[in-house]
């Protein structure tokens, strides 16, 4: 295996969305789509065949264990290449010049899916061997555009929802979870009362956790089709539903229900200030609970740390699956490079996937593999919530605006709830032309 670095420039968000959104750009993009067929065996002899798959910073050791015996078990040299950030953008921008790699670590959403212009750049994955071995609430979830499977879940996608401390809990008198946000919001009342600090955020550097305190806000209305309504712009980020949450999310903020130092803090601030007490609760993603595991072992994230999901009525979960939980395969124009590369995916997630659950130490999606006795509750927790989860703005608008760094500058005092929708409002409808979207 190899490991390479790749320098690229970035676009703005908005530029290369549209460059993605066009016909093909590049050059070599035939490759028929493979089909049930088209599966080559796990161990079938690859030498003097290379792979390249492109990774972000912080997916880049992943494929490790499994490159490693793929390469073992078939004669292939497997090349991994790390794309800097903004992972995203530079993938999209080197796609759009003809760049192309063999697999990608992406985002298997509909928007992203559609950022890559998956129909034309993307090998079809429909009748992979491994799709039936998935568990029923993942097997289906993302990876989908246009009823053509086009990503491989390889982790469980990420959910937002609230990590709390079960200590501060028990010593402010709190012995259950909230059971919607009604008592999600008295439960933090209650703890500011007894002097501790309910929620921690951060809005220095980039704030991209602050959109999650509005989408967990959507989830009743995700069910009820708000992103359909939204794609088909029969309703916008300024009308009520979406309005206001934003102003609740103010609200809250003027509340006092936020740590002290919100405007300058930062996403290293906050796995710390929730270990060591200082805040109750946080409404955070997988990857949050990535930065835990760095700070602590499994026994004291058991002890201390505990998960659940939020929203309006209930317990409903909202999944965000990201770069890190899934794979793509490029259509390249060389037929046998293709086939290897779903070789890879089928290794990936059959023979390997056993020793790759337990060398991440993570969560397996499939029933007939054990997941990881390493992992904690809060993740197995995360993990359950799946089945009962709705998509989030990113699984299910055609489009992802900047709503984060728009929260960013309400939560410094430059933009009112107001302007925060109108903002990204205009934004949504700009990506949604540049792609085609019907209505806009």
């Amino acid at each position: 295996m190899k490991k390479r670095f790749i320098a690229t420039a970035a676009l703005t968000t908005v530029a290369a969305l549209a460059l993605a959104g066009c016909s093909d750009p590049g050059t070599g993009g035939g490759g028929a789509a493979a089909g049930p067929a088209d599966w080559p065996a796990q161990d079938a002899d690859l030498s003097g065949t290379t792979l390249t798959i492109w990774a972000a910073q912080n997916s880049n050791t992943v494929p490790d264990s499994v490159v490693s015996a793929f390469e073992a078990a078939t004669g292939a040299t497997v090349d991994v290449v790390t794309i800097p950030d903004p992972y995203e953008q530079s993938v999209q921008t080197k796609v759009a010049t003809g760049d192309r790699p063999d697999l990608a670590f992406w985002q298997p959403t509909a928007s992203q899916l559609t950022a890559l212009n998956a129909s034309t750049n993307l090998q079809s994955l429909d009748g992979a061997p491994f799709i039936d071995a998935y568990t029923p609430e993942l097997k289906d979830i993302t990876g989908i555009l246009d009823g053509t499977r086009y990503a491989a879940l390889i982790s469980t996608p990420a959910v937002e929802g609230v990590y709390y401390n079960k200590e501060v809990f028990a010593k402010a008198g709190i012995t259950s979870t909230p059971t919607d946000w009604d008592s999600f919001l008295a439960t933090a009342r209650q703890l500011k009362a007894a002097g501790v600090t309910p929620f921690y955020d951060f809005g220095g550097g980039t704030p991209w956790a602050t959109q999650w305190w509005v989408q967990v806000q959507l989830a009743d209305a995700a069910k009820d089709g708000l992103w359909d309504r939204v794609n088909a712009n029969e309703e916008k980020f300024t009308d009520p539903t979406i309005q206001g949450a934003i102003d609740t999310y103010q609200g809250l903020i003027q509340e006092g229900l936020f740590n002290a130092d919100l405007k300058t803090a930062t996403f290293e601030d906050q796995g710390p200030a929730l270990l060591a007490g200082e805040a109750a609760m946080a409404v955070q993603v997988n990857s949050y609970f990535g930065q835990l595991q760095s700070l602590a072992d499994t026994a004291e994230l058991n002890e201390k740390i505990g998960f659940f999901p939020i929203s309006p009525s209930g317990n409903v979960g909202t999944f965000i699956p990201d770069q890190a939980n899934a794979l793509v395969a490029f259509k390249t124009g060389d037929a046998a490079r293709e086939a290897a590369a779903r070789q890879l995916l089928s290794y990936w997630l059959g023979d390997g996937y056993a020793d790759f659950v337990n060398a991440q130490k993570t969560v397996s999606l499939q029933s007939g593999v054990e997941s990881s006795p390493e992992v904690p509750d809060a993740l197995l927790a995360v993990s359950d919530s799946l089945g009962d989860s709705v998509g989030s703005m990113q699984a299910l608008a055609v489009a992802n605006p900047d709503l984060y760094l728009n929260l960013g500058d309400m939560i410094q005092g430059t933009q009112t709830p107001t302007q925060v929708a109108e903002a990204t409002q205009a934004q949504f409808e700009e990506l949604a032309k540049a792609i085609g979207t019907p209505g806009f």
